[in-house]
């Protein structure tokens, strides 16, 4: 008979594979692309909401262009879900794309995040399919944004 003891650890490594197995960024181990879904989110379960209203007040909002990028992450969602970030932030914060930057206050304190942000807006309003902006992005275009004047 295996030991409550044993059977925690069986059950808390198992849950931790699952997990592994579960992050985008290792599905491909010899492409150094960044984090991202392929498709947009299925309507299975909700995705975590992205920082919105009152939440983009306070010290971490403390210039315009920080509260204007949630603003416009938030009404491409879908797309930055499908885009990969480039800061490597799916390496230290586990995060699963570039919307994971925008769920939390990272993308408040990390200029590649919020460039990115703004670039996923712009070119989704002038009707680029999220592969082409994935595209974009491995090009490095968004480093030309200027984010104090967004």
């Amino acid at each position: 008979m295996i030991s409550a003891r044993k059977a925690r650890w069986a059950l808390g490594l198992a849950v931790f594979a699952l997990t592994a197995a579960s992050f985008a960024q290792w599905s491909n181990p010899a492409d150094d692309v960044p984090a991202y879904h392929p498709s947009a989110p299925l309507h299975i379960s909700a995705l975590p909401p992205i920082l919105q209203g009152a939440q983009l007040t306070g010290e971490h909002f403390q210039y315009p262009w920080q509260v204007h990028v949630y603003q416009q992450v938030a009404r491409v969602g879908s797309v930055v879900y499908q885009l990969p970030c480039n800061c490597r932030c799916d390496r230290a914060l586990g995060h699963t794309s570039l919307r994971s930057c925008f769920e939390t206050l990272h993308g408040t304190e990390c200029s590649t995040c919020a460039q990115e942000g703004f670039y996923a807006y712009e070119k989704t309003r002038l009707g680029w399919t999220p592969a082409q902006i994935r595209a974009g992005i491995a090009r490095r275009e968004y480093e030309s944004i200027d984010l104090e004047k967004q």
